[in-house]
């Protein structure tokens, strides 16, 4: 697999660790990083289908919605693998004839690649938020499972926002950093909770969401 080859999702796991590994840029982060989080929504989706109703739990919402998380993750993780690309086809030189052309489209690009990790951060954050519910509430033969989507969620929403701030760190003021961060937060807060640490003192103590019908 190249650098510009896509699909990942349709890639067998050992060519898409080659492909990580070697000496392309393409896939990075954020394409392992939406791996990991469509890996975290699919150990969800299968403790909720082992599960049983109980209190705020309906396990059937819960694997479905796991599901077109993991589905979103998926394809976030090829956008990734598009957008990096497009972002080192327009700084490559030559530079042309018109610098303001090449400046609006490196701008173009990197907008694109800081909107695709901010949407990963807000699927993992969600991700993280069905775990919590299932190591809570589901079946307690997979709480490890469920702790596993947890944590890996929340790993993948801070790295999703370190690589939102990363792209606009030449962006003053872009709300989008600090959006990405907020769903770190809560990530990371359920990630604690599930762990038993300390809960957080700040905004990150969000609680976690229903999922109903």
């Amino acid at each position: 697999m190249t650098g510009t080859e896509t699909a990942l999702a349709g890639t067998a796991f050992g060519a898409i660790a080659e492909a990580v590994a070697s000496d392309t840029p393409t896939p990075g982060g954020g394409a392992v990083a939406g791996l990991t989080a469509a890996l975290a929504a699919g150990l969800a989706a299968m403790v909720a289908r082992y599960s049983a109703a109980a209190g705020d739990l309906d396990p059937a919402a819960v694997a479905t919605r796991a599901d077109e998380l993991r589905r979103t993750a998926q394809r976030l993780a090829d956008d990734d693998v598009r957008a990096y690309q497009r972002y080192l086809d327009v700084t490559k030189p030559p530079e042309g004839p018109d610098p303001a052309a090449r400046k609006a489209a490196i701008r173009a690009a990197l907008d694109a690649a800081a909107d695709i990790p901010l949407a990963l951060a807000v699927v993992a954050a969600e991700v993280t938020e069905l775990g919590e519910l299932l190591a809570e509430a589901g079946n307690p033969r997979l709480h490890s499972d469920a702790l596993t989507a947890v944590q890996l969620g929340s790993a993948v929403a801070t790295s999703a926002a370190a690589l939102v701030g990363e792209n606009l760190r030449a962006r003053r003021g872009d709300p989008r950093p600090t959006r990405a961060a907020e769903r770190a937060a809560v990530a990371r807060a359920a990630a604690a909770r599930v762990a038993g640490e300390p809960a957080p003192t700040t905004s990150e103590s969000t609680p976690i969401r229903k999922v109903r019908p």
